[in-house]
């Protein structure tokens, strides 16, 4: 009888959940056991497996991959979720599944798979898959149900970075009807920030380069929508478009010679339902110093990715000197150098012509076809992205010779023997416009060249994929002499990495000022396997230790706050966000600032027009890159009385529960029959002096100005006798009703109407003004003529006049005059005729 196994040892077992105890149970295991570095990653994950995100890193061949695995079938196994594995492309997805069928670890790559959506199988697929506008994960308002995942694994996090900004970037091409539209738009916007970069534009410069500035795009963003959204089934829109819709005025616009992109400040993630409500995300990098980008790019939590997970030790990583020939001698030229890597690749390593040593492949990385055509003379082959799968596998076969890789600086495997001599030739250029905008504005900022640090040191990485490999590096270049060489540079490189480079720095000082020969013997001297510097090299390793905590930048932080909070309206807080970040930046990056600040200023103008043009003047002082304000930063005066609403509206709400609690409190201070204190006038010391001031040159022109006061006040008269006249009857003018006690009270009632109208609160009581004139004049209506001598007490002055207009006096020869009133047209109050 047949034994049925599947009955055997089944029945109480629970599954195995702690990662090691998952490889410890497999029957046949690809190695005897796991390296020690896996081993206490695997194990302090674990102990984290509570955190939502959590950062593995490990050096460039230290087995991330089979940790990654191991973690998500130890999700499975929990009972968490469904498992996803991301990687950057579709070759290294082939790469992972054979890795995981060695660990007799289920996958597939078909989101659709029952194995899948049953959390019976990892789902391995790489992340244009998940992050799309047409995600089979869902994407929000599809109307799809998006897929609950227990576990997101993030393999090459660094690399997945790039991927991640490029599918939340919508391109309009040249050629397209949109791209026609949109610079048809911005046109004077796009010449007024520069001339020069408009007429790149028309003439098709490929170096061109205009942001359109964010005030533009803001406020033409209807338009923007009418133009671009009928295209958004096209093949260029449909992928991208339902993830930037919402947000499409908070992008930032770049026009270039072959296309308008749009990209946000920071992808809004929010958009993959399945990646952000996900139980766990872990996230697999070896080259990233600055963690800063998986909070921007993926919303990570701050907090858990500055707490990475890390072996105890960074001495797993191979062998690698590291040479800049340009660094050593400025003399040496690069097609020298494209020479030596020839006579490399066919086994001429004294360069004699004769190959005495055995051949060894040799891999060099272009950023460009343009820089590959200078390798084309020397190169055996040259290959481009779908290229990979089968050269790398010849590569990995046996000895090919001299190749070119073209715009590949991560993903790609090559160890041992499929690659001992590296060379990088240029750091890979910002493709989009955006990046390079960047480029030129944070030009010395450290974000910046923490960028550039981090895809110099994944190309140096291809070389190396354990702790027994080994491969020489040389850099082409004075960018990538300089980064090794900057204190500043260094400084963002990984902890192993800085070891290798203070080692090649010494023997660089021995041969420095030599020849092409010179190089030649040290590369030998790696190549060779030389035991001085084998132990040397292991020396330099064994003490290096990863960082404790993640570098998370706090202005990275204020961006990815910022921009939720302007994703969903409150576009004063974002401004506030990041006002917050430039405080606490201070005043050591200035391009940085500035380049905050007109992030600043874009929030800000979403509300408050006026605040982001001074916003954005500030942010010419640190950065003469940023964008420049429409009226060139003048300040934009404000209304005084919205100003002075705004601040009593605050200072009551501040003091005051509601309006019933305001108005008893008025109600409460009020003091039946007390009078309100007059205003003391200032006194004229002399003759001729308007507030102790003489009346010059500029006296005329206040007099003028009085005058035209005093016209308005009396036509202000004139409206209130007419309706007087209304009031109380039709033929009867206002100065006959009741004698001198009515015109009294009507010219009572008009003074405090007019103390009202200027603000001043109720006036005091007192005489007509018409009556006192009459006593300084000594008659009854008409002009006086003007007595010499000082001016009496009390009198008012071009004080009283500006607060008055209707009581003006001309301040000239020492006595007022009364102007206007006795100019009126009969029947009004004051005119001859009107009384009685």
């Amino acid at each position: 009888m047949a034994l049925d196994w599947d009955r055997i040892g089944t029945g109480d077992s629970e599954a195995l959940l702690r990662p090691r105890d998952i490889y410890a149970g497999l029957a046949s295991r690809p190695w005897p056991y796991l390296r020690h570095e896996q081993g206490e990653v695997l194990d302090k994950w674990f102990e984290r497996r509570g955190d939502r995100d959590v950062v593995i890193k490990q050096n460039t061949g230290g087995g991330k991959t089979a940790v990654g695995l191991l973690i998500a079938q130890s999700t499975l196994n929990e009972g968490v979720g469904k498992a996803v594995y991301l990687t950057p492309d579709n070759y290294l997805v082939k790469q992972v599944r054979e890795e995981a069928a060695k660990l007799n670890i289920a996958t597939t790559d078909d989101p659709y798979d029952p194995a899948f959506l049953t959390a019976q199988a990892v789902l391995v697929t790489n992340y244009q898959k998940l992050l799309n506008g047409r995600s089979a994960f869902g994407v929000v308002g599809d109307g799809k149900e998006p897929i609950d995942l227990g576990i997101v694994v993030v393999d090459d996090a660094h690399a997945a970075l790039a991927r991640t900004e490029d599918q939340f970037r919508l391109r309009v091409p040249a050629g397209h009807e949109g791209y026609d539209r949109l610079l048809e738009l911005f046109a004077q916007d796009l010449r007024h920030q520069s001339a020069n970069a408009w007429s790149a534009l028309e003439d098709k410069d490929p170096t061109a380069l205009a942001p359109i500035p964010f005030w533009a795009w803001a406020d033409k963003r209807e338009e923007v929508l009418k133009i671009l959204r009928p295209h958004r089934e096209e093949r260029a829109f449909e992928f991208v478009w339902p993830l930037l819709a919402e947000v499409l005025h908070l992008c930032a616009a770049t026009a270039t010679s072959s296309a308008i992109e749009i990209r946000p400040s920071c992808p809004p993630i929010d958009r993959i339902p399945s990646f952000v409500r996900a139980s766990r995300r872990v996230y697999l990098t070896a080259t990233l110093a600055d963690d800063s980008a998986l909070v921007t790019d993926f919303g990570a939590d701050p907090k858990l990715v500055a707490r990475p997970v890390t072996p105890g030790s960074a001495a797993d990583l191979g062998e690698r000197m590291i040479l800049a020939p340009v660094a050593l001698n400025p003399d040496l030229d690069d097609e020298a150098v494209r020479v030596l890597a020839r006579q490399f690749a066919d086994g001429d390593q004294d360069g004699d012509g004769v190959a005495e040593t055995e051949p060894v492949n040799v891999v060099v990385l272009v950023p460009s076809d343009r820089a590959a055509a200078n390798w084309a003379r020397h190169a055996h082959h040259i290959w481009r992205v779908g290229d990979l799968d089968a050269g790398v596998k010849e590569l990995q076969a046996g000895h090919v010779g001299l190749v070119v890789l073209v715009n590949k600086y991560d993903g790609v495997n090559l160890p041992a023997d499929a690659c001992r001599l590296l060379i990088l030739d240029q750091i890979p250029r910002p493709l989009d416009g955006v990046e390079r905008r960047e480029a030129v504005a944070l030009a010395d900022s450290t974000v910046r060249l923490a960028r550039e640090v981090q895809r110099i040191e994944q190309g140096m990485g291809r070389g190396v994929r354990d702790g027994e490999d080994y491969c020489a590096v040389l850099l082409l270049g004075a960018k990538l002499a300089t980064a090794i060489h900057d204190a500043r540079h260094l400084a963002l490189f990984s902890p192993a990495t800085q070891a290798q480079l203070k080692l090649s720095r010494d023997i660089a000082g021995q041969i420095k000022g030599e020849g092409l020969d010179a190089v030649r013997q040290a590369l030998r001297a790696c190549l060779g396997r030389v035991p001085q510097w084998r132990e040397r090299s292991r020396r330099a390793l064994a003490e290096v230790r990863y960082a404790e905590h993640g570098t998370v930048r706090d202005e990275a932080v204020a961006l990815r706050e910022a921009f939720d909070l302007a994703a969903t309206g409150r576009a004063p807080a974002a401004a506030e966000r990041v006002q917050k970040a430039v405080n606490d930046l201070g005043e050591g990056d200035r391009a940085l600032r500035g380049w905050l600040r007109e992030q600043k200023a874009a929030y800000l103008h979403l509300t408050d027009r006026a605040a982001a043009e001074r916003a954005l003047a500030g942010a010419l002082d640190d950065n003469p890159f940023v964008l420049r304000p429409v009226n060139g930063g003048a300040p934009v005066q404000l209304k005084a009385a919205a100003v002075q609403s705004r601040a009593a509206a605050e200072f009551l709400a501040a003091q005051y529960r509601d309006g019933v609690s305001l108005r008893l409190v008025a109600r409460r201070r009020r003091v039946p029959g007390r009078p309100v204190p007059r205003r003391r006038q200032p006194q004229a010391r002399r003759a001729g002096t308007v507030r102790g001031r003489r009346v010059g040159r500029g006296g005329a022109l206040r007099r003028r100005r009085a005058g035209l006061a005093a016209a308005r006040a009396a036509s202000r008269v004139r409206q209130h006798a007419a309706g007087e006249a209304v009031r109380h009857g039709p033929g009867q003018p206002v100065g006959a009703l009741g004698g001198a006690a009515g015109r009294r009270r009507a010219e009572d009632r008009l003074h405090h109407r007019h103390h009202r109208e200027e603000g001043h609160g109720p006036a005091r009581r007192q005489r007509p003004l018409a009556q006192r004139s009459q006593r300084r004049s000594g008659g009854r209506g008409g002009h006086a003529a003007p007595q010499p001598g000082p001016r009496r007490q009390g009198h008012r002055g071009a004080g009283h006049a500006r607060r008055h207009p209707g009581h003006v006096r001309e301040a000239e020869g020492g006595r007022g005059e009364l102007r206007g009133r006795a100019r009126e047209r009969p029947g009004t109050l004051g005119g001859r005729a009107g009384r009685p």
